[in-house]
């Protein structure tokens, strides 16, 4: 059995500040995800927060008294802002109306919590703000010149979103939901191992279609190579995504590129290739596909028996990317799903492709599940990442990646 992973915000400390917007009923729900993620969570209200939700409320869900009023008397010193954000890894105003966001660029300090922004060290205690408000106030021009300012002061900006409005309309504005803001928390505290690195990975089964509803394909489900372009991402890289017929979510911050078969993975990966930094093979691809497609369903008649078909070879993706010249050639990462002597056939594979990295695992062990076990083969000899949730597997793989990459951008 593996390991329950570690809180993922273990040990962290965070000031989640609520400025007055309808989004305030989600900053509920968020802080009780932070509590759970396993962060310590101090709530700062504004006075129109209160409005829309009590402290009574925020208090239960953080487990700490609610601060709302800079002349609070509760801190011997009397200066919460300054207590604050000297403790505190992170201020996280969430919602961030229209009105909170010009403070912050105007660098105003008349009430607690733009007080706390404005009194924070900037050097150690980031500033997240995750906008809500309507979608003409966040199209209006001068927001668009206060969030530029608060991001050219170092301010980290998340979302928003587009969707329903609280009045009625639609468009950009939403403030993200709690899962989308306690995931980027998450991946704003990873550290940034791949900064300035393009990164290009495949996931995903292949579908290669013998007629119009049959087709030959796998059991993967595509989580390993999802979760190693989201940990790639978390790790600052650049990364695009080419996935074969899955249904999950696309990791934030990762573009996506969607295919079916093996030929159009081949064709969409090949010219990609060359602009990117690594590549990391995880799709399980299809060796063979039939040599000839039906029009029309074949049908079982009841007077012969089973139709033959003749199959032919899929291109070798992997293979193919090693072999671009060495300008053109990002830093190879091939999987092997295997069932039985993974050792012995990652690194036959390995010397196959030619390739500096295989990642070997037990397919009939791991497709569909959420967890993993992986042994890395390269030349030097194996190293085993054992049985752990997909998530923590691939930022153990990232970290690999990059303890391995040359200098240079290229092998």
């Amino acid at each position: 059995m593996s390991t329950p992973p570690a809180p993922e915000l273990a040990g962290r400390r965070l000031v989640l500040g609520l400025s007055g917007g309808i989004a305030c009923y989600k900053a509920a729900d968020l802080a009780r995800e932070l509590v759970k993620a396993g962060a310590t969570v101090q709530v700062v209200m504004t006075e129109g927060a209160l409005q829309f939700v009590t402290a009574l409320t925020m208090q239960a869900l953080s487990g700490r008294p609610v601060v709302a009023s800079t002349w609070d008397l509760r801190e011997p010193n009397a200066m919460a802002h300054i207590n604050l954000s000297r403790e505190a890894d992170a201020i996280v105003v969430a919602p961030a109306t229209a009105d909170f966001i010009a403070r912050v660029a105007q660098g105003r300090a008349d009430d607690l919590l733009s007080l706390l922004c404005v009194a924070r060290p900037v050097e150690r205690c980031p500033l997240l703000l995750a906008p809500a408000m309507n979608r003409e106030m966040w199209a209006h021009p001068a927001t668009g010149r206060n969030v530029a300012q608060v991001r050219a002061d170092g301010a980290v900006v998340l979302g928003p979103a587009a969707g329903d409005q609280a009045c009625g309309e639609t468009g950009d504005g939403r403030m993200l939901e709690p899962a989308e803001i306690r995931d980027a928390l998450v991946a704003f505290f990873q550290p940034k191992l791949l900064a300035g690195r393009r990164v290009l990975v495949t996931a995903g089964p292949t579908f290669e279609a013998i007629d119009p509803v049959r087709g030959i394909t796998n059991h993967s489900s595509g989580k390993m190579g999802f979760a190693v372009a989201r940990a790639a991402a978390e790790a600052g890289a650049d990364v695009t995504l080419v996935a074969g017929p899955v249904h999950l979510p696309t990791p934030p911050g990762v573009r996506r590129i969607d295919v079916a078969s093996a030929c159009q993975m081949h064709a969409a990966v090949l010219p990609e290739a060359p602009r990117h930094d690594v590549f990391v093979a995880t799709a399980a691809v299809a060796d063979w596909r039939p040599a000839h497609v039906n029009e029309h369903k074949v049908k079982k008649d009841g007077r012969r028996g089973a139709p033959l078909f003749e199959l032919t070879e899929n291109p070798d993706i992997l293979a193919e990317v090693a072999r671009l010249p060495a300008a053109e050639r990002p830093w190879c990462v091939g999987f092997a799903a295997e069932s039985e002597d993974l050792v012995r056939h990652s690194r036959e594979k390995l010397q196959r492709k030619g390739v500096p990295l295989i990642v070997g695992n037990l397919g009939p062990a791991t497709f569909g599940r959420d967890d993993n076990a992986l042994v890395l083969v390269d030349a030097e000899g194996e190293t085993e990442l054992p049985r752990a949730d997909k998530l923590t597997l691939a930022r153990a793989l990232v970290a690999e990646i990059a303890r391995r990459l040359p200098d240079g951008v290229r092998a």
